[in-house]
């Protein structure tokens, strides 16, 4: 990739990377998620949050010890739906991390009219909205609460967050079911190239293990059934895959331009250098089983970066541990690398599916990985079940030269994302 430092060969701004935050059921912070991904510890457990009898699954990738305290404090937490809160103290660590979390104005100058929140969300606020539906039902109309529509709302997390900061950009949502975060984003770095933020806080967050949402989803036939082994039930790729295990979570990142990292003296972790984004126009639900859209992405994020299949170091696929969406991927990505293509993995084998988060959390730790030239095992991965020229890495994390990684995202209603980071040297 040539050009200036600070721009692209188009002339357009370089987009970096300058912080990183994630909530997971792996771990409370980034890099604790990073470590339990790099052992291979799956997070599945028995839901304990509500009472799962009758119901066909009783398991998923659940945050047990979540406490939002002390970013938010309990009064206002009481009125934040939980995907929110996931998104709040994910963009508080980011923003810490980037050396951005200050209130009012910053002392190095920041122009927060200049900075921007983009959140995505497959879902939004369904526990409140479930919550609330109840109590219409039950105790009538007049008991509904007021604080119902903003709790429930996909932008609130975006919001909330612009709220907190004092940021004065634009703060919107993107809802592509599990693309969402990826798309996220690449919108945030688009913005930022047509010059219209200096910073954008972006990523996904979702808190869909609720009653009626495990329910729907298991009726679809999507969720894995291994009520009695929640441990070994997401399975990316394997034989013996059954369906997905449900998480919750959240994955945001900071970017800016390269130069006004540079100016404020941030450290960069890396450079978001490509993006594609398409759609299948196949089916609401089942991907293009040639992965078509799948195929298109990718070579538009490739082309994006300027980079060839061969310049990509790894790829963190999107791996749902579903047969439709595995085998679809699989030879998508024997279409875009060959048969002699980069390490793969997929960390669904140890969060689960993050649904609206997921893409997010996939690339924070797919950058993380490439920086430190080390790529994770796929989880619960015994009888692969792919195309011979996936190399899917197995038991134990490969050490790998530094280089860029390819994150990929796909959702229902047939959306691809794909996302192409590069790694700064340490």
């Amino acid at each position: 990739m040539s050009g200036s430092s600070t721009h692209r060969p188009d002339g357009r701004p370089r987009v970096v990377v300058t912080g990183v935050g994630a909530v997971t059921p792996a771990g409370p912070d980034a890099a604790t998620t990073l470590e339990a991904i790099l052992a291979g510890r799956p997070s599945a457990v028995p839901i304990t949050t509500w009472d799962t009898e009758g119901h066909p699954v009783r398991f998923a990738a659940e945050i047990t010890s979540f406490d939002p305290a002390p970013t938010i404090e309990p009064r206002d937490a009481r009125r934040i739906d939980r995907v929110s809160q996931f998104g709040i103290v994910a963009a508080q660590e980011a923003l810490t991390h980037a050396g951005l979390a200050g209130d009012g104005a910053d002392p190095d100058g920041i122009d927060r009219s200049r900075v921007a929140v983009v959140i995505g969300s497959g879902v939004g606020g369904i526990l409140t909205l479930e919550d609330q539906i109840e109590v219409r039902v039950t105790k009538g109309v007049n008991r509904v609460g007021p604080l119902l529509i903003p709790m429930m709302m996909s932008n609130a997390t975006a919001g909330l967050v612009a709220l907190r900061h004092g940021f004065h950009g634009s703060a919107f949502s993107v809802a592509t079911a599990c693309a969402s975060g990826v798309d996220s984003i690449g919108h945030a770095a688009d913005m930022i190239r047509a010059g219209r933020a200096d910073v954008v806080v972006a990523g996904g967050s979702e808190a869909s293990i609720t009653p009626t949402a495990m329910a729907a989803f298991a009726r679809m036939g999507a969720l894995s059934t291994r009520n009695d082994d929640p441990a070994s039930a997401s399975r990316p790729f394997d034989r013996a895959r059954d369906g997905f295990v449900m998480g919750e979570g959240a994955g945001i990142v900071v970017l800016e331009s390269a130069e006004h990292a540079a100016r404020r003296g941030a450290t960069v972790l890396g450079e978001l250098a490509g993006y594609g984004s398409t759609c299948d126009a196949h089916h609401i639900t089942a991907p293009d089983p040639d992965g078509a859209g799948a195929i298109a992405s990718m070579q538009q994020a490739l082309a994006d970066a300027g980079l060839a299949p061969s310049g990509i170091g790894h790829v963190n696929a999107h791996g749902t541990s579903t047969p439709l969406n595995d085998a679809a991927e699989s030879a998508a990505m024997v279409k875009v690398f060959g048969r002699h293509g980069p390490p793969v993995t997929s960390t669904k084998g140890v969060t689960g599916h993050l649904v609206g988060a997921t893409g997010a959390v996939e690339a924070i730790v797919g950058l993380l990985c490439a920086r430190a030239g080390t790529v994770p095992p796929v989880a619960n991965l015994s009888d692969p079940d792919v195309d011979p020229g996936v190399d899917l890495v197995r038991d134990t994390s490969r050490a790998i030269a530094v280089g860029p990684v390819l994150s990929n995202s796909f959702g229902f209603g047939g959306h691809n994302a794909s996302l192409v980071l590069v790694p700064t040297d340490g």
